[in-house]
């Protein structure tokens, strides 16, 4: 089921991002999520809640610039939440770029309040643990224009 396909138009001097239309709150949730065109600056991947801004002025990581909002910028591999950042993400020695067309794989886990990925079917390690009880919904954010984000939403995942 494709939650949202979104191609973000070139304004400058802005960042934009995309909250999927569905939210979960429990159990546990897979979704794609597929960079068709440059990432830009920044090109971040994760979830917020309904309270997080949608659209900001200047080149930011608007996902997880506030308390509402946990984000993986592709660009730089920073884990981002309340307008820090979180770390180095995945965790791992010579950590390769994001390639444009690469899967990433969003696993949200309700229950146990964290969030993880996968890149082309490798998970990664968890990202963020503690995650408030709270609806969250997918979300992308972009600053570069004319690129193309999918999201697809999988079901539960597959690893037990």
């Amino acid at each position: 089921m494709l939650l949202d396909a979104v191609l973000r138009n070139p304004v400058a001097q802005s960042t934009d991002a995309c909250r999927g239309k569905i939210g979960f709150k429990q159990g546990r949730h897979a979704w794609e999520v597929i960079w068709e065109g440059p990432l830009g600056t920044v090109a971040v991947v994760g979830i917020t809640t309904k309270d997080a801004p949608l659209q900001c002025q200047g080149y930011i990581a608007l996902l997880g610039s506030d308390d509402q909002s946990w984000g993986w910028n592709l660009v730089d591999n920073h884990l981002l939440h309340n307008g820090d950042t979180r770390g180095i993400y995945p965790i791992i020695n010579n950590c390769p770029k994001y390639q444009v067309g690469e899967r990433i794989r969003v696993i949200l886990d309700c229950e146990r309040h964290t969030l993880s990925f996968e890149r082309n079917y490798e998970f990664l390690g968890l990202a963020f643990r503690g995650l408030p009880n709270k609806k969250f919904y997918p979300t992308v954010s972009a600053v570069y224009g004319n690129t193309e984000v999918s999201m697809v939403y999988l079901g539960p995942p597959l690893d037990g």
